[in-house]
Parts: structure tokens; sequence; C-alpha cells
């Protein structure tokens, strides 16, 4: 097969205050599987927007097999073959609208306004035959996609690229919500592209042992330029790929901070959820202590998070602060009892993306900024400016569109929202979620500062080695059932993983 090569030469862009990209040289051919890497705010996702026309007011050049295009609109990309499927998959798609609709999204709209009827049968049959040719055999074309698991909407995200007749095609951090099981049907479906649409995957992910297993080559990038570019070789290390991403030395743990560890302070007696996802859990935080919350995706980590926050509606179970029993129906309940939540879904929850770094970092106490029925400004940017320089936020000013930050950045935004709150409970769900590691000892750091000043804090993850760097404790989640509760100095990643699966104590050392 022919292969096709798309390059960019001396590509910048410039926002205010930053330079995303600088001369930037890269090139990939299809028929390859290529990473691209970096810490957050490297430039990854602003040269991959270039790419898919989401970014037009670059300078530079891109060649398409050797010649100049202009790809200053996504339709422009589109034509040339080049697709991206962004890392909150929610967002691309139309919950309302079946998984037909959804594969033939491109198609029905170029046909809309046209004097024509759409005619439904070749809709779903065309979309069935997209299927089909991915090797996708449990996805019904009829059902809606707002009942799909985030796998299987990222499955109907692939497949309306390829029935666009795709070239390249960009994944942005996709195995991030995905379970151990749905990572392996997205690898088998990645290499049958690779080797039957004669398609180049360009893959962005923090997760280096993916990488490692999954490319042949890479690319790095820091600070908006390049600045190595290798094959990937079974003598090719997460260390070595790592300290080109940093540009030093680095250290792989994260070890956690010695803190004294107070009363029990915030209790959960048997906490179920209406949904069936939450059954029957009941624990304890002492004051300065981070418990863990381990668990294989599905486990039911984030609904446990959310029902304690009141985002989802409790069945039965009580809460309690210092003994005391606490009425959370809504978040707006949590957060009067102190209760602070930054959730996995960070641009969907935890952040209001196209509002200012000021705004989001007062948003969760505005009542402490506001005189009368009117916010003062004056207020609110002093306490962005506290927490901007106290948290490490990289942006130009405070009045930054949340969405432009990288994904480290947006994070410690979410964090700060809460600590401006002054809360007596943090729950982190994946808190690392899409961060890379220097962003990640950055909010392990925070986190540490949180515990030592005598909060308690909840820390849910499906990493089960940074359960181990940063907890005191750790209850595992299997099926929404807590399995056993777990002295994080006297445990293990197998035992951890013995009862996330399921396994039944005792477990056999």
């Amino acid at each position: 097969m022919e292969r096709i090569k798309l390059e960019t030469k001396g590509v910048s862009i410039e926002f205010p205050g930053v330079k995303a990209l600088e001369d930037v040289d890269f090139s990939i051919e299809t028929g390859n599987i290529h990473a691209v890497l970096g810490a957050n705010g490297a430039g990854k996702s602003t040269l991959m927007k270039v790419l898919a026309g989401a970014n037009p007011s670059y300078t530079g050049t891109v060649l398409y097999n050797g010649k100049p295009v202009e790809l200053r609109t996504p339709s422009s990309a589109k034509e040339l073959g080049i697709q991206i499927v962004y890392q909150e998959v929610d967002t691309a798609l139309i919950p309302s609208l079946s998984v037909a609709e959804n594969v033939m999204f491109n198609h029905i709209v170029m046909n809309m306004g046209k004097k024509q009827f759409m005619k439904w049968p070749e809709i779903r049959n065309e979309a069935k035959k997209v299927l089909q040719r991915l090797n996708i055999t449990d996805i019904n074309v009829n059902t809606l996609v707002g009942s799909l698991s985030l796998a299987q909407k990222q499955m109907v995200l692939i497949a309306r690229a390829i029935q666009s007749s795709c070239s390249f095609l960009i994944l942005d951090e996709p195995t991030a919500p995905l379970s151990d099981n749905e990572t392996e049907e997205l690898f088998r479906l990645v290499k049958h592209l690779v080797e039957t649409e004669n398609i180049a995957i360009i893959f962005i992910s923090h997760r280096i042992h993916e990488v490692l297993r999954i490319c042949s080559s890479y690319t790095i990038m820091r600070n908006g330029k390049i600045v190595d570019r290798s094959m990937i070789t079974d003598k090719t290390t997460t260390k070595e790929i790592v300290e080109k991403m940093l540009g030093r030395s680095f250290e792989e743990n994260f070890p956690k901070e010695e803190v004294p560890i107070g009363e029990r302070a915030f209790e959960i007696e048997h906490l179920s959820d209406t949904e069936g996802k939450v059954n029957d859990i009941s624990l304890y935080v002492r004051r300065g202590e981070i418990v863990g919350i381990a668990g294989l995706v599905g486990a039911g980590k984030s609904e446990l998070c959310k029902t304690i926050f009141g985002a989802l509606k409790k069945k039965e179970g009580v809460l309690k602060f210092n003994g005391k029993a606490l009425n959370i129906k809504t978040p707006s309940d949590a957060v009067k009892s102190r209760i602070g939540l930054v959730p996995e879904e960070r641009r969907k929850e935890g952040v209001l993306v196209s509002d200012t770094v000021d705004f989001n970092l007062s948003a969760a106490c505005l009542n402490r900024f506001c005189k009368l029925s009117f916010v003062d400004k004056s207020k609110t940017r002093e306490n962005a400016d506290h927490y901007v320089g106290s948290l490490g936020i990289k942006t130009p000013s405070i009045e930054q569109i949340v969405k432009n930050l990288s994904g480290g950045n947006q994070q410690k935004v979410a964090v700060g929202k809460w600590l401006a709150a002054d809360c007596d409970v943090y729950i982190f769900d994946e808190p690392t979620k899409g961060v890379d590691v220097g962003a990640k000892s950055e909010i392990f750091k925070l986190i540490n500062d949180i515990a030592r000043d005598n909060n308690c804090v909840i820390y849910a993850s499906c990493e089960n080695s940074e359960l181990l760097s940063i907890t005191d404790r750790i209850y595992v989640l299997f099926d929404g059932k807590v399995m056993a509760e777990l002295t994080t100095a006297l445990t293990s990643e197998d035992e951890i993983m013995h009862y996330a699966v399921g396994g039944k104590a005792p477990y056999q050392k």
C-alpha cells in the first residue's frame, strides 16, 4: 500500500503571553503507530489541534505528501483524512442519538439542507458495515449512545473517523478512562487499523508503559519544541523517556510525607446509592490521614465519591463528621458541610472551562467575595493571585480562560477552588488522570499539604502504585462493595489486585 506522509515545517503558535509552539518540524507516515509525549503544557495538544484544523492561527507550513496544504478548519483536515478523538469523548457525541446516527454523523451533516429524504435504513446499514470492518461486535447500531460505556463511546468515535476515509487518526489519552480489558480491546483495534486500513495512529499518552508496548516510535516535546525523536526498541525504558520529557533526572517514587494522624473525624456507615453502584459501604478517615479507594474501572469508586458529595442520590446510610450526622442530599449541602470533591472528569465537572482562572478559584465559595448581590472583583483577584502563586499554576494571567491551560494546570485550578473554600474533607477522584509525571508529583505535594493541615483526605484511583505512594490506609472495592481494608505500609500491588478482582480474604502472600 502507498504510504502517505504528513509533515509540519517551522510551525509556531503564540497565545497571549505564551509561545505554545516554536518552529516545530514533525512528520509521520501511514502504517505507523507513533507516540507524542511531553509534560503538561509541552505543546502536544496544540500541535495535534494544528493537524486537526482546530488551531488556525499557526504560522509555518503543513505538507501532505510533500505538497503545502492549509489546515485552518476541522473540515479542511477531515477532507485530507486527518481525524482526532479527544480525551473527553462525551463532548464529541450526541447522547440522545443512536450509534448509527453518531457513526454516520459527518455524512448526515453533509447532506443536511439538500432536498432529499434521509434514508435511515441505509444509514443504519452503513454504520453496521463500519463496525464490522473494525471487528466491533458488541455494539448495536440502534442503541442510544448515552447508554454506552466510555470504552464503547470511544469505539463509536473511531468508527466515525474510519467512515470518513481516515488516513491519520490522533488519539488523545485514549486509555485514561478504560479498564485493562477495554485497553486490550483498543490496542487490538489500533493494530487492526494500521495493518488493514493503512492508517497512521498518533498516540498521545502519559502511560509510558503502554507507549512502549503499542508504538514503534515517539516524539518528545518540551516548552513548545521537539527535543527528541526516537525508535522504540526492547532497550527503551520508561525512566529514559521521562527524563527526556522533564529535561532532568527523575525519581520514580513519590514518598508520602509523615503527618501526625489524629482522631477519627469523617465516617460513612452502610452507604448505598439508588443506582446500585454503591452497596453497603462503611469506612472512616482520621484527621491528617489520606485514605485510598482502590478498584478496577467500574468497581464503584467514582460513584462512592459522588454519593458522599450528594451528586448521586443516596438510598441509605449515614455520613458523620466529628460524631455528628450530616444531612447531604445535594452538592450544595456537601459544600455547606465543608466537603469538597475534585471529580474524575475535570473538564466536564471539576472546572468551568469557559470561565477565567480568577472566577474558577472563587467558584466554590463565591458568597465570601460578594457585597450584597455583587461580586467584589478585587477580592477574587487577590484570592486568585494567592493560589496561582502557592499552587504554581502556570498561566499568563488570572484572566486566562481555563480551557486554554494544560491538563495539569487545570487540575491545580480544580484543587485550588476547594482550598479557597477551606474544607474539612477533601475527596480526590482519579486526580492524576491525564497528568504528566512532573505535574503528578506537584499534585501529590498539594494533597500531602492538605493532610498536614489536619484535614481528612479520600483518594480514589485505579493506579495502585499511586495509592501505595501517598495513602495511609486503603479500602479496596469490587462491584460496589468493600472487599478489604488494608494498611498501606503492610500491603502490596498484588494484594490490592487480589481483592480488586473479587478475591476473598485471607490473601495468601
